[in-house]
């Protein structure tokens, strides 16, 4: 029995630049979909320039969220180009954009527009603040929402200030909504036999990423701290220094923190009142991390990981990117992959972290040039040698 990807057939149309976008169709593309990225001639979405690092001109940036993908270069701005839209929209299941809210409507190319055309449409408007509100218009930059969302205002610590991640975990987020939204209102659509849309915004997505913290505001009133590598409501969870480096322990309950004591040569310390239950040891945080302290920097980082894993404690060491190219349980996962692009040669991507055991992701194309498949997706619309020559020649593709 042939095995099929677990979104073969499905042909997503995608109208978007930079992260979010980009992020969940090539998601879909890894898992089968037939994904086309649709730019401006030459192309426009402006990862491409955006390192160094490139290779051999090619953005590291735009390579992390555009595998899986075929290429079609063609001028929006023109009503011939918008005609080209609405004839791959009608033989398409997914359309996914984002643009500014009113963009769409103003090319002619809205959903309800588009419904007409094909109603098994599953259309995603991916915007800054959604299509409605008083902020509906404004564009949506991931460090802003993270500043906006509450996100930047608990990280880092009381004298470190507002802090960003490290990644644009806004517009990850974002990606990963989109991709649970499509695949819903797919499914949805085997039953009703209609499409919808989706109006998915970055400010709502890193909104509901604030999970226990924001609940803990609605429920108390009391505005948040900034604690760090701490955690708000359990101790110890928290980084540590060894003797050679940095270290997680992160401990979720009384039996877990017995254990810990044992490991770390202080077992009086669970029975003492202070530390015994988690409110106990969230109320005297201070004292317990300077006692642990001191038993962990007397030791190499792998010894505690050796004792605490043997211990059933959670533990981690603070890896550098570096180390976590090189580790062992994630190639052992196939997390990181390599494939030939025709211009960069052989490229290192990270991989799906996607374990299907029947349907499993594959990586069939190479994040593409700009326009590399405009000539055979224009065939496949009925278009001649001639029509596609005239339309290069007057730059429209």
């Amino acid at each position: 029995m042939k095995v099929t990807a677990a979104l073969e057939g499905i042909t997503v149309l995608d109208l978007t630049r930079v992260l979010a976008g980009p992020y969940c169709s090539m998601i879909l593309g890894d898992l089968g979909a037939e994904v086309i990225k649709v730019e401006a001639p030459g192309g426009s979405d402006e990862t491409r320039k955006w390192g160094p690092p490139f290779q051999e001109g090619v953005s590291a940036y735009y390579l992390c969220a555009n595998r899986n993908k075929k290429s079609l270069t063609i001028n929006l701005k023109t009503e011939q180009g918008r005609e080209m839209i609405k004839k791959l929209a009608a033989k398409s299941d997914v359309l996914i954009h984002n643009f500014k809210t009113g963009t769409m409507e103003r090319l002619g190319l809205s959903y309800l527009e588009l419904r007409e055309i094909n109603p098994l449409l599953v259309y995603c408007a991916i915007t800054g603040f959604g299509e409605t509100g008083p902020l509906k218009n404004l564009p949506g930059y991931d460090f802003i929402i993270q500043a906006m969302s509450g996100l930047m205002s608990i990280t880092g610590n009381a004298s470190s200030g507002p802090q960003k991640m490290g990644i644009a975990i806004t517009d990850v987020l974002t990606g990963l909504y989109a991709c649970i939204g499509i695949q819903a209102a797919l499914v949805e659509r085997n039953r009703s036999g209609a499409g919808q849309k989706i109006d998915l915004s970055l400010y709502d997505s890193a909104v509901s990423s604030l999970i226990n913290i924001g609940s803990n505001y609605l429920m108390s009133g009391e505005k948040p701290l900034r604690w760090g590598n701490h955690h708000a409501n359990i101790v110890p969870y928290q980084t540590f220094t060894s003797s050679d480096g940095e270290m997680v322990v992160a401990v979720g309950n009384d039996k877990q923190f017995a254990s810990l004591c044992r490991v770390a040569g202080e077992p009086k310390l669970a029975a003492d009142l202070r530390f015994r239950t988690n409110p106990d040891r969230v109320a005297n945080r201070n004292l317990l991390g300077e006692i642990l302290q001191k038993a962990f920097e007397t030791k190499p980082t792998t010894y505690w990981e050796e004792q605490c894993r043997a211990a059933n404690i959670p533990f981690g060491a603070i890896q550098t990117i570096d180390d976590v190219a090189a580790d062992e349980q994630l190639n052992e996962r196939h997390m990181f992959i390599t494939s030939t692009h025709p211009k960069a040669g052989e490229i290192k991507m990270i991989g799906s972290p996607l374990k299907l055991s029947r349907t499993p992701v594959s990586y069939e194309r190479h994040p593409p040039e700009p326009g590399e498949h405009t000539t055979d997706i224009l065939r496949q619309l009925g278009c001649d040698e001639d029509e596609i020559n005239e339309l290069r020649k007057r730059n429209m593709i």
